[in-house]
């Protein structure tokens, strides 16, 4: 196996990149971009794992890297998860700190001619991701931050998931479906009969996870298939494609 498949293939969480590899494919592309999937470390019921945004993310990003001549990023694996500090095993850094790290990593990347970064984001509560994308480009740094809600919508359309992201907040039929698909011996029994309601939560940042769900769980895993997990992935790795013509355009 060579090129993006060997780069893609069952490595883990981490790219199997040698350095030449890397300067190969940055020879053949007029601006390299880089592709940084940001997971989290949190509850996600008792059938899924505490990775489950790191995975999630770290998947998109493989489709993305067998589809497009990006460099691919191993994860950053502790985000932002203070609402769900009532469930052990949850591990959080403040904002201030993942801003500071994807910056580095940004910054870092520019001096070794990587002039483009995507942050790959998983986890629903890196609020402050939109805000590291927003002042880099506005210094007239090419970055970006994927998915966007229009290219959740679009996918979700296209693998047939049957609840709205509203509905599908945490532990659900998105989340399942795609770590069914990617990493299948890491659910654990019970998603079948997990499914938990709770549209109405206006008071998630005062209160956490915790006054909306006993579980930890928000959402309707059992509607969850493999199939929609690889649909899933599909659509966004052909989403990503506007953001890579956007990052890779030259100047007008």
């Amino acid at each position: 196996m060579s090129g993006s498949g060997a780069r893609t293939a069952a490595y883990g969480l981490l790219p199997a990149d040698t350095t030449e590899e890397v300067r190969a494919r940055g020879a053949g592309v007029s601006t390299q971009v880089a592709v940084l999937p940001v997971g989290s470390f949190e509850q996600h019921g008792p059938y899924l794992p505490l990775a489950t945004d790191t995975l999630v993310a770290c998947a998109v990003a493989r489709e993305i890297a067998a589809t497009f001549p990006v460099h691919l990023l191993p994860p950053v694996t502790v985000s932002c998860s203070h609402e769900h500090a009532a469930w052990p095993g949850t591990v959080s850094i403040s904002a201030v700190t993942l801003h500071a790290v994807v910056n580095d990593i940004a910054a870092s990347l520019r001096r070794s001619g990587v002039e483009a970064l995507v942050v790959v984001n998983g986890h629903g509560g890196n609020y402050v991701l939109g805000n590291v994308v927003q002042e880099a480009s506005a210094r007239g740094e090419r970055t970006a931050l994927y998915p966007a809600a229009e290219d959740w919508a679009a996918a979700l359309e296209k693998a047939g998931v049957e609840t709205s992201a509203l509905t599908d907040m945490h532990a659900g039929e998105i989340e399942t479906s795609i770590l069914l698909h990617a990493h299948p011996e890491l659910v654990r029994p019970g998603y079948k009969c997990a499914d938990s309601a709770a549209d109405d939560r206006r008071h998630l940042l005062t209160l956490g996870m915790s006054a909306y769900t006993e579980s930890g769980v928000i959402g309707r895993p059992s509607l969850g298939s493999a199939e929609k997990g690889k649909e899933l992935l599909a659509s966004l790795a052909d989403s990503f494609g506007a953001v890579f013509e956007l990052l890779t355009a030259g100047p007008e």
